[in-house]
């Protein structure tokens, strides 16, 4: 053996030097697609998981959800309202162009712009202008304790590239728009888009030229959506696919026996209600003529005391759910045990307050429903509709794919519907604003996603000081003030906050994630 194989083999089998990692493929698979590769047009948790493969932001989470630099190193609070961010020196986009403060400023010129859908991550921003090339500051209308927290959604495109292809603003996905950032993709991230057939597979390859290091040893992703549960299951028992992020309760058990997979566990910070119109003076999608009847709390209340959540929990998602009161989960900052507790299950209660609020018999409306977005989420909606039906409320159930769904919903075509809400911050400012603060009739943050058109002058005022406040006592009382306020309005009906396993071969070792975002940078498959 020559000197220098000699030396080597000895300082591998020493433990002084790394083998070399041998780049893998992982094959993924899950329920629903992503919506665009746009990353200011959707708001949608799949969505966001692929962008941030491939677009980064000016911070990020670490394992345990610290913030840290991304493209920006560092960052100093010069005043209350004023921010400088020192920006990744050497970071090249995936087309080679470099990365610079042009480009972050044009990034939140744009996500701050309707049509942007994504408008949160940039929500009491006034103004970002660059210093110089490696140099930004931020205005601030106001103190914004969850700041860097929040800009990690705000994710940077490359202003050139955006211009060249005359998509300089976000793509209007509730209008159908088809643009170029659509369907490609030029991000600083460590995955590359290779191809995307919508509704038949995803390929990510690896950033050779990433400014940072992997941990893991995926090179290339093909993620495939498959809406049948059990074909999902069959394609991970055949090792057909390396890992399913959503099975479905009933196979989880079973897939916890096998010899050759591992089910990994954990709590999502998403939460899963029904929302009502009740801005319309005439409900659509109903038999009462003249009146909205979720427009009367009792109706909210009789509804909301007549869903047996448990039996959801029980049935349905054998045990992988928490019933909730909140609209929060409990990983998110504001959360209480004390307010996150349902009402008991009083079907003649019920029936008693429909008929005092002018319903003695009851009506009929449609619930709008996603069939392959949640965790049986069609399940849920039939069962919902089963349990309403007790108390005389009869629900046409309309289902479809949440790609046709979130369009229709967001145009406020919907009288009851169904959605999902994960806090991306982890602080309950993120869903204030976005459900329960009145909609900004401007297109802002505000409101985004309060599809029923909720609105209390006392809750927004709430949520306008908890953007704001920086004393944490202070702002965790305003926090409670505003979530008895909403309770006792009985603004949505919440139904439970997602447990969500993971199912995988034993050869995959991942990092779960409670937002449910599955990071390719810090996989290892052997």
């Amino acid at each position: 053996m020559k000197r220098t194989a000699w030396l080597a083999a000895a300082l591998l089998a020493a433990g002084l030097l790394s083998a070399p990692v041998e780049a893998k493929t992982l094959k993924w698979a899950a329920q629903n697609d992503l919506l665009t590769f746009d990353p200011h047009a959707q708001n949608h948790q799949t969505t966001l998981n692929f962008q941030m493969h491939v677009y980064e932001a000016l911070t990020r989470y670490t394992k345990d959800y610290r913030v840290e630099g991304a493209l920006a190193t560092q960052w100093q609070q010069l005043s209350p309202t004023q921010w400088r961010f020192q920006l990744r020196k050497g970071v090249k986009f995936h087309d080679g162009a470099p990365f610079t403060a042009d480009d972050v400023v044009f990034s939140y010129k744009r996500a701050s712009t309707p049509p942007s859908n994504l408008t949160s991550c940039a929500t009491g921003i006034k103004d970002v202008k660059k210093v110089d090339d490696s140099t930004v500051e931020m205005t601030l209308e106001g103190p914004n304790p969850v700041l860097l927290r929040q800009i990690i959604e705000c994710r940077i495109m490359n202003k050139a590239w955006s211009e060249k292809n005359k998509v300089e603003k976000a793509q209007d996905y509730k209008a159908k728009e088809e643009t170029f950032a659509a369907r490609n993709a030029n991000g600083t991230g460590p995955y590359k888009l290779k191809t995307w057939q919508a509704d038949v597979k995803i390929e990510l390859t690896v950033n050779k030229d990433w400014w940072d290091k992997m941990e893991g040893n995926v090179d290339e992703v093909i993620f495939t959506p498959v809406k049948q549960d059990g074909t999902r299951v069959s394609a991970l028992l055949a090792g057909d696919v390396d890992i399913i992020t959503d099975p479905p309760p009933q196979d989880v058990a079973r897939l916890r026996q096998q010899a050759n997979l591992k089910v990994l566990d954990g709590g999502e910070n998403r939460t899963i209600f029904f929302g009502m119109d009740q801005l319309r003076d005439e409900l659509q999608y109903s038999n009462v003529k003249g009146k909205n009847p979720f427009k009367d709390k009792r109706v909210r209340a009789a509804m909301h005391q007549a869903i047996d959540a448990e039996a959801i929990k029980r049935t349905l998602m054998r045990g992988l759910s928490i019933p909730a009161g909140m609209m929060i989960a409990p990983q998110v900052h504001g959360w209480t045990a004390e307010m996150d507790k349902r009402p008991a299950v009083d079907v003649e209660g019920s029936k008693k307050l429909l008929a005092e609020a002018g319903y003695p018999n009851g009506f009929e409306v449609t619930m709008d429903c996603p069939n392959n977005r949640y965790v049986n989420d069609e399940e849920i909606c039939q069962a919902v509709a089963s349990m309403l039906a007790k108390i005389g409320v009869t629900i046409k159930l309309n289902a479809m794919p949440f790609a046709t769904y979130i369009p229709k919903i967001l145009k406020y075509d919907t009288s009851l519907y169904m959605l999902g809400w994960g806090v991306s911050t982890f602080d309950a400012l993120y869903s204030l604003q976005a459900l329960q603060r009145s909609v900004d009739p401007k297109g802002g943050a505000d409101g985004s996603y309060n599809l029923g058109r909720y609105s209390n002058p006392k809750v927004d005022a709430l949520i306008d000081q908890i953007k704001i406040e920086t004393d944490q006592a202070k702002r965790d009382a305003q926090i409670r003030d505003v979530y008895k306020i909403l309770q006792d309005d009985v603004a949505y009906l919440p139904i439970h906050h997602q447990i969500r396993p993971w199912a995988m071969k034993k050869n995959v070792t991942t990092v779960h994630r409670a937002d449910d975002r599955q990071e390719a940078k810090w996989i290892r498959v052997d």
